[in-house]
């Protein structure tokens, strides 16, 4: 389709998914893999019987599947609930393990799920130091090696921007962490899946994932725990994930977040140009369209899914009520029916006024050329109709 050409939204159809940095559909082998552990092998892992042997040998499948996909051993891999719970096993764990050391570094731009554990810290008598990003939205080396120390215990940044998808410099970081003695630990939940994230080649000592980012089920995620890191649960119970995360584990998401990690380790090759190519598509029809239209973060270092723009002279959530063919979000909050800025945008140096008109526009494996088009045509008419009349 050309330029030129206008695609026309079949009448009836749900909106053209976009919002897949917030949650995925379950790929269909996923769901097949689970059926059986939500019907017949119902078994409790810890058991000694045949049932228990059943479901603990699907466990241990879905960890080297994870491993696999990380680059690390299978002892390696703690199972969660997801990637909150994974973030504050993380920071939680090694605040209560290196009590010596009471500061921990962050960035300006981290998601609530690593943001507020880290307050909370803050809130107990540690001290906090959050690194400004660039212009583009990348971390600061240079904050970064005025702040870390020897009293540091803990550097905890996103691999890349839920809102944004900038991938931040976690190998740069995780050196200068090291140099002093630092645990380091990166939120990886929007990165899995799209592009490679290796642990030993990031230098890291733990890594969330979450499973509904990569189309395996809510309410199961994972944490890469290096062997030698100083880590203390902050849930109590009986032994299982090593004593690292009790609770009997959630077999049937378990499998599908292993069977999600084994394709996308088979098609991260095709899927992320895929993508990109898409992306920037839709990029290109939409600032065609959209005169003084501008992209917030980095031009190329972003996860190849991702697009965040700033609609000029109106705001984000009015140029998406007026397109309910498409399903995005905005990254701004809404309290009240008064919009404030997304906290993200503005850390970039964006001004207020200018960061209300950003729509965060994420695309997934079954997005097509058509959904971009209609995407494009569908923004653009509303956002003329806002700023013309």
């Amino acid at each position: 389709m050309s330029g030129g050409e206008h695609a026309v939204a079949a009448p009836g159809r749900d909106p053209i998914y976009l919002d897949h940095n917030a949650t995925t559909p379950l790929l269909p082998e996923v769901v097949e893999a689970m059926l059986p552990y939500l019907r017949e092998h119902f078994g409790n892992p810890s058991s000694s019987h045949a049932y228990g042997a059943r479901a603990r040998s699907a466990v241990a499948q879905a960890r080297r599947q994870v491993a696999a996909l990380l680059g690390c051993d299978e002892d390696e891999v703690v199972f969660t609930s997801g990637g909150t719970e994974a973030n504050n096993l993380a920071i939680r764990g090694v605040a209560e393990a290196r009590e010596d050391r009471r500061h921990i570094v962050t960035t300006a731009i981290e998601h609530p799920a690593t943001e507020r554990p880290c307050a909370w810290l803050a809130r107990h008598g540690w001290t906090l130091t959050r690194l400004g990003v660039d212009e583009h939205g990348r971390a600061r080396l240079d904050e970064a090696r005025s702040a870390i120390g020897e009293r540091t215990a803990l550097v905890t940044v996103m691999h890349s921007n839920n809102e944004t998808g900038v991938l931040q410099p976690v190998a740069e970081l995780a050196e200068i962490a090291h140099a002093a003695g630092v645990v380091v630990h990166t939120d990886a939940a929007q990165s899995i899946g799209k592009v490679p994230v290796r642990v030993r080649e990031l230098g890291v000592d733990l890594l969330s994932i979450a499973g509904h980012k990569l189309y395996a089920p809510k309410g199961v995620g994972a944490l890469y725990v290096k062997r030698g890191t100083p880590l203390a649960p902050f849930a109590l119970g009986a032994g299982h994930e090593r004593g690292m995360r009790p609770g009997t584990e959630n077999v049937a998401s378990i499998v599908g977040l292993g069977v999600a990690c084994e394709r996308a380790s088979i098609d991260m090759a095709d899927v992320g140009p895929r993508m990109r190519a898409l992306r920037d598509t839709l990029w290109a029809r939409l600032s065609a369209a959209v005169p003084g239209l501008a992209l917030n973060g980095h031009g190329e270092l972003r996860l190849p899914n991702t697009l965040n723009v700033r609609f000029p002279r109106a705001s984000g959530e009015s140029v998406l009520a007026g397109a309910p063919e498409v399903a995005a979000s905005t990254g701004s909050a809404c309290h009240e029916g008064h919009e404030r800025a997304s906290a993200v945008i503005l850390a970039m140096g964006v001004t207020p006024d200018e960061a209300l008109g950003s729509v965060r526009l994420t695309l997934g494996r079954g997005t097509t050329e058509g959904d971009v088009a209609l995407t494009a045509d569908a923004l653009a008419r509303s956002w003329r109709m806002l700023t013309t009349g």
